[in-house]
């Protein structure tokens, strides 16, 4: 599944949109390498997102074309979320 996609039907991020937006400009990396919109998320990924002063560390657990608000959460673990105070 395409790494927007994925962001989006998991409920990391809202929007589509805004997703390739994020990841389009460096700020999301796949087992530590950086990712575009377009890149491929397999189950067991390490998906490192760079929002603003907070970073969110999650493991993708499984992958599904589309889901209920109540089961996204089931699709990926937090590992880390860390804030930068700047």
């Amino acid at each position: 599944m395409r790494l927007d996609k994925y962001l989006k039907v998991s409920r990391i991020i809202k929007r589509r949109t805004i997703a390739k937006q994020i990841a389009d400009n460096d700020r999301v990396e796949i087992n530590g390498k950086t990712a575009k919109s377009s890149s491929s998320v397999d189950v067991d990924d390490v998906i490192t997102i760079h929002f603003g002063n907070k970073v969110v560390k999650v493991q993708v657990l499984e992958i599904k074309d589309s889901t209920k608000k109540k089961d996204a959460q089931n699709m990926f673990k937090i590992l880390e979320e860390t804030y930068n105070n700047n």
